[in-house]
């Protein structure tokens, strides 16, 4: 969207409250809509078409209030300083191995994308495969990932422009660094898988959207294609469709020895999906059902043959790992390698012939080795209490990599070697602050039904718990998505400047399993926000903060979470940061992929649910005349995930509704989507803005 000044269509302004801000005022009309007999009001409907020159004129006006307003605050420069200085250390991911070569990325520090590496051994030299710096000045070309051909002579690799979830691929060779002419174009939500042969991988697609609609249009009726290398899009042999279930979609992965083609299919967002496979001996052969009932997860991890070993949650909320034959996939040939346990099963890969198992205790990280029998043979050492992430290694290789990261550790790469049997460091970078000046601890509160609920904590040692400590509070809770402990700079320098950081580990996450998800989603929602009131009640009561110094904090569905317990209870928070949020449930499904999450929330045309949704939706429970507290609402102009509408449409509403002095702020980024992909530079400008409109509005000094 072009954000352009029109101001004849702007009108007059009106004052809020004391500090009288001059919020655009917004023009309403009489929009009605009928749900199942009662009658809904939607004012600031022309807010939704992002193409309206009054709409760009809208959101310029309303950004100009917000920097305006923030550049007047004294901190913002030396918060501004303070983030670059923390972001400025070395960051790599994890290496993964293919054809016998090493890739991973790497960030000096200050790099808007970071670029990724190749390396014909561990201690060799390394050389670049991809920057992706050098395809835009601005940094907003970002390289979401790439996938080598399995003799690493070749590397696939998907760009995508503004932080838009539409993709891009294309092929480059690795020993020269020169892009092939092959061009794939309107990819979302898809892998890229290569065929044994090293002549083509599988990727899956949309069709082309209609002029005009590309950040809006329902995505519906992806397909699985097969590209096969040096030849264009248009002869890309489709693998799978279904015309009849327009909203089924689809991931497609080659088994390591490239006999066999798995697809995964799913819809929407519930966890439960269908497996079907395709026999890649014979050209001509079908695509075939194996799991096809959407009664639970089905997760591949690997084959022996015609043995192929999945992780599910049927008859496991917290997940088991089974074998079956292909050849026979009856339920009642499985066989239970590793049981369910009391922790969640979060994830299993095949390396070294061995199986290395994620589990999560208490939202705290473990890894165990097992036989392929199912024996446990060791438990792994961690560091401490934090996350382990992108776990890989080859299933007949010799060693296996992984991240370990905490609210006080950076991302720290360690390499297991099972030649020894010993874990080294692999890569620690080293960040501008001292970590043992911090501490985290995990607590566990009460919610109003009387489920026990943990939160992480972290902030100085030795702060004096008198209630007037600066509080920031984030959760999410929602979509099987568990609030691990993970290290930000940004969150450091909150704590540096004397804040207090908790994340509440609410239902509807997957911290306990499917149990615990399904607490949190449809008209089990409310679960949700009464959990997140009741950790900013514990955070009070055990006088870390007081009502005035905390802030809540959230994004996507924790911009919902945000919104609607700023609605249920506006006196118990100072600020309130709600981020590219869910804010209209009764018309979310009507855009890009919003449809997906009816499995979560429900839709409303269906009668019952819409009482839920109507119930708490942000956006229609905001009260004329309530004092709400300081709110900044954060969005981008290029988010196609949740568009942009639902941030402005609840700015407006809560703008004149606003009873107090407390600002009501829209901030809306440029050339940004729902967060993947932001360039380095705007992220910090991001932080540091919403750092200084907590320092101003929870009256800290800095």
């Amino acid at each position: 969207m072009k954000y352009i000044l029109f101001w004849c269509m702007i009108g007059f302004f009106q004052t809020v409250g004391a500090q009288r801000l001059p919020y655009p005022e917004t023009r309403k009309t009489t929009q009605m809509d009928d749900y199942h007999g009662t009658m809904v009001s939607d004012p600031y409907r022309w807010l939704e078409d992002d193409h309206s020159l009054e709409t760009a004129a809208w959101v310029e006006a309303q950004n100009r209030v917000t920097f305006d307003w923030l550049g007047k605050i004294p901190a913002r420069d030396k918060i501004r300083e303070r983030l670059t200085a923390l972001w400025n250390y070395p960051r790599f991911s994890v290496p993964f191995t293919e054809g016998g070569k090493y890739f991973y990325a790497h960030n000096t520090g200050l790099q808007n994308q970071s670029e990724w590496f190749v390396q014909d051994r561990l201690d060799g030299p390394a050389r670049s495969v991809i920057n992706p710096n050098d395809l835009s000045a601005d940094g907003t070309v970002a390289l979401n990932f790439i996938a080598p051909s399995r003799n690493a002579q070749l590397v696939a690799y998907s760009t995508s422009k503004s932080g838009s979830d539409w993709q891009t691929i294309r092929v480059r060779d690795v020993s020269n660094g020169k892009d092939l002419p092959d061009l794939i174009e309107w990819v979302k939500f898809s892998g890229i898988s290569w065929a044994k042969n090293n002549t083509g991988f599988y990727y899956s697609r949309y069709d082309r959207p209609a002029e005009g609609s590309v950040l809006q249009a329902v995505n519906s009726d992806q397909k699985v294609y097969y590209h096969k290398i040096g030849t264009p899009q248009s002869d890309d042999v489709l693998i799978y469709s279904r015309p009849d279930k327009p909203f089924w979609g689809f991931g497609a992965t080659a088994t390591d020895d490239g006999k066999f083609l798995i697809v995964s299919v799913w819809e929407g967002t519930d966890p439960k999906n269908r497996i079907y496979f395709k026999d890649l001996t014979h050209p001509n052969n079908e695509v075939k059902p194996l799991f096809d009932a959407f009664d639970a997860s089905y997760d591949y991890i690997a084959n022996r043959g015609n043995t192929f070993y999945f992780t599910t949650n049927l008859k496991a909320p917290n997940n088991r790992l089974i074998a079956l034959d292909i050849r026979k996939p009856d339920a009642k040939f499985w066989r239970t390698i590793i049981p369910e346990g009391s922790s969640v099963m979060e994830g299993v890969s095949l390396i070294a012939d061995q199986f290395v198992v994620q589990t999560l205790q208490d939202v705290k990280a473990q890894l165990s080795r097992y036989s392929l029998s199912g024996r446990l043979l060791a438990e792994a050492p961690l560091p401490g209490i934090g996350t382990v992430s992108g776990l890989n290694g080859k299933a007949r290789g010799r060693e296996m990599f992984f991240a370990f990261t905490s609210y006080t550790t950076p991302a720290t790469i360690y390499r297991f070697d099972f030649n020894l049997y010993r874990t080294t460091v692999f890569r620690a970078p080293k960040v501008n602050f001292t970590p043992n000046d911090y501490e985290t601890k995990q607590v566990f509160y009460t919610s109003k039904d009387g489920t026990r609920v943990p939160m992480f904590i972290s902030h100085k040692k030795g702060m004096v718990l008198n209630g007037q400590n600066p509080t920031l509070l984030y959760g999410y809770g929602g979509f099987n998505v568990s609030m691990k402990p993970g290290f930000s700079a940004s969150n450091l320098a909150w704590m540096e400047m004397g804040g207090v950081y908790a994340v509440a580990n609410l239902r509807g996450g997957n911290e306990y399993g499917e149990r615990w998800h399904q607490a949190g989603m449809l008209d089990r929602k409310q679960n949700v926000f009464d959990d997140f009131i009741a950790a900013a009640e514990f955070l009070i009561a055990q006088k870390y903060t007081t009502s005035p110094k905390l802030a809540i904090h959230g994004g996507s569905n924790g911009g919902l979470l945000v919104g609607a317990v700023v609605n249920q209870r506006p006196e118990l928070f100072g600020a309130a940061i709600p981020a590219v949020g869910v804010m209209d449930m009764l018309r979310y499904h009507k855009f890009t992929i919003g449809w997906a999450w009816a499995s979560e929330y429900g839709r409303s045309d269906d009668k019952e649910a819409f009482k839920v949704l109507y119930a708490y939706s942000p956006l229609h429970n905001i009260r004329s005349g309530t004092a709400y507290p300081a709110t900044l609402i954060q969005t981008a102009d290029h988010d196609d995930r949740v568009v942009p509408a639902h941030s402005f449409k609840y700015a407006a509403t809560l703008q004149a509704a606003q009873g107090g002095s407390a600002p009501i702020l829209l901030r809306v980024e440029t050339k940004a989507g729902h967060g993947a992909g932001k360039p380095t530079a705007k992220i910090i400008e991001d932080e540091a803005d919403k750092w200084t409109f907590l320092v101003k509005v929870l009256e800290m000094k800095y």
